[in-house]
């Protein structure tokens, strides 16, 4: 009988090893406490106005931000404490997220301009909980979104079997239905929980006539004097969002549109004519009567707390008696008949929104790129995902943006990279859910001249970017999420998601052995268009046989961006931010006179 060897493997775990201060913030601290073994609240004043770029730094603030770290790391009572950091208060102080952010939390930007000037934060099929097909339709997936920040909902609307009530469904599949009226509600509730600023419902309209005047006493009940109602049917140009604060506004097709789309589908359902291959795939799953080539996703309410003593509001006059469907329509969606060229054209006495899908408007880049922006000066664009995504997977935001489109819409439950540049982007202007359009968007040169997505431009300003360190995967990850028979081997990717010519990704050395990596590496990145450039940082954890752990990431906007060494907060693939999970790095922009 042979004998037998047995072996018991079992994981092994490994401790956490604090790292210090990186050597920059024991120089700057040096510097800063001039050879002391403290810094006063004075030198910090300093460090705050000439290393973190804060010119308007007060020894309020300095005392303010003194007082808190002592508190936190000492528990003492302050007032019979120094008023003063060690390294290791100072090397706290820069390492928290709320203390230090990279990001201002405030609306900064002008948010008086028309709606058609800023990028709106827009979901797509805000209802459904999972993919296009067979997924729950509710008011939760709404509900997230608007917690986020959110300002674009999406519903579509069909009759239920009966034909006396309206749903909100995705047509033609096998999604199960949740009531209009739930969804409406929770908008009220949620609307404004992240953002003041207006929340536009797109109605993505199937409905028979007195469906749609059932919806319109719904929504005017539902959302009282919350609700925007437009002056006149001809909207010549949109109000602004500090105008519609704390409003509800509606945009869809109107009626007549709606009713013309019915007979044209019809005769070409009639006529067996082949659609445009760009179009919905919904559209073609059938006869469907508002499916073409753009859809019709436009429905916007704006909700506002109104105050009788401002003036601002004077002209939002209601119509006399139970508003009309057509009354609500404060974006009204539409396209003129023709060729692409011709959906494009600019009119001069109105102004209104063109859904696009993603194909379409790739298309629309290629062949009419400067019509696109042009477009985009005074009417809004909506991009939509193609309708083969049935996973609810998205496409890059980035071209759209490029473009000037104010809508681009995306599928809030499609975790991916393309979602992560969309939270990026909206971290901008204090999460308001409206981010100010770049001047080079909105300008128009002699000759009637555009901005030209395709030309080749030369650098504009260099951004350089250097990671020191991480810490918190011991606290946001479970062992089990990462290697288990390796001490942690994490590295950095970081780059940038911008146009084509400043696209680009890099990544540090992998650091073996420590849950608080130390990697204190500079990155330079030169940009020719910083105002759309978004940051893209992602943590990995090394492991060669297989793929590579996830273990954090973040987009953040470049013109955003706070100079100087700052605390960065990581999140999970969904978007959600990690409670203790955090790089600390700098952040140095330099000029280029062109």
């Amino acid at each position: 009988m042979g004998n037998y060897s047995m072996c018991i493997c079992f994981p092994k775990k490994f401790g956490v090893t604090e790292a210090g201060p990186p050597m920059d913030v024991k120089e700057v601290f040096m510097e800063y406490a001039e050879g002391g073994t403290c810094m006063t609240v004075e030198q910090l004043r300093r460090f705050l106005m000439e290393v973190q770029g804060d010119a308007e730094a007060s020894i309020e603030d300095a005392e303010r931000i003194v007082e808190e770290v002592l508190q936190r790391r000492h528990n003492n009572n302050v007032k019979f404490t120094k008023q003063a950091l060690s390294l290791e208060d100072f090397h706290f102080y820069l390492f928290s997220v709320d203390l230090n952010p990279s990001l201002l939390d405030q609306v900064h930007q002008d948010m008086t301009a028309p709606l058609s000037y800023y990028f709106i934060y827009t979901g797509h099929n805000s209802y459904l909980t999972g993919n296009q097909i067979s997924s729950d339709c509710s008011d939760v997936p709404i509900i997230k979104a608007l917690k986020r920040g959110l300002r674009v909902v999406e519903l579509d609307l069909w009759p239920n079997s009966t034909k006396d009530d309206v749903l909100v469904l995705h047509g033609w599949t096998l999604t199960t239905p949740v009531e209009l009226i739930k969804c409406l509600r929770s908008i009220k509730e949620h609307a404004f929980s992240a953002s003041p600023y207006p929340v536009i419902i797109t109605f993505e309209d199937h409905l028979t006539p007195d469906l749609q005047a059932k919806v319109a006493q719904m929504v005017t009940q539902t959302f009282g004097n919350m609700l925007f109602y437009p002056d006149s049917d001809c909207v010549q140009e949109f109000p602004s969002p500090e105008e519609l604060k704390y409003r509800i506004v509606i945009s869809t097709k109107p009626p007549k549109e709606y009713l013309e789309d019915i007979s044209l589908s019809g005769r070409r359902s009639n006529s067996h004519t082949e659609k445009d291959s760009d179009e919905d795939i919904w559209g073609r799953m059938s006869a469907d009567l508002t499916y073409d080539d753009e859809k019709s996703d436009c429905d916007t309410s704006e909700h506002i707390q109104y105050d009788g003593d401002n003036e601002t509001y004077d002209r939002l006059l209601r119509p006399l008696g139970p508003p009309t469907y057509k009354n609500l329509i404060s974006i009204p969606a539409g396209k003129p008949k023709g060729k692409l060229r011709e959906k494009l054209k600019v009119e001069i006495d109105k102004v209104r929104r063109l859904s696009l899908s993603e194909q379409k408007f790739e298309k629309a880049t290629i062949c009419h790129g400067t019509e696109v922006v042009r477009f985009t000066q005074r009417n809004i664009l909506r991009i939509y995902p193609r309708g083969t995504r049935v996973n609810s997977s998205n496409y890059n935001p980035l071209m759209g943006w490029m473009h000037g489109a104010q809508m681009v819409a995306l599928n809030m439950q499609g975790y991916g990279k393309s979602l992560w540049l969309m939270h990026g982007m909206f971290r901008s202007n204090g999460g308001s859910g409206y981010v100010k359009k770049p001047d080079f968007l909105m300008n128009v040169g002699p000759n009637d001249q555009v901005f030209y997505p395709k030309a080749k431009l030369q650098v504009k300003k260099i951004i350089k970017v250097k990671v020191y360190m991480g810490d918190g995967w011991h606290l946001d990850f479970r062992q089990r999420q990462l290697n288990l028979w390796s001490p942690p081997e994490f590295y950095t990717r970081i780059g940038i998601a911008g146009v084509p010519a400043d696209k680009t990704m890099k990544k540090t050395k992998k650091r073996k052995g420590n849950w608080t990596p130390v990697w204190d590496e500079e990155f330079t990145f030169p940009l020719t268009v910083p105002e759309i450039a978004l940051l893209r940082v992602e943590v990995r954890e090394y492991n060669m046989p297989e793929k590579d752990y996830f273990a954090g990431q973040t987009c953040l906007p470049v013109s955003e961006l706070r100079p100087g060494i700052r605390a960065v907060p990581l999140f999970n693939r969904k978007g959600e931010k990690f409670t203790s999970l955090r790089l600390l790095m700098r952040f140095e922009f330099v000029q280029v006179h062109i």
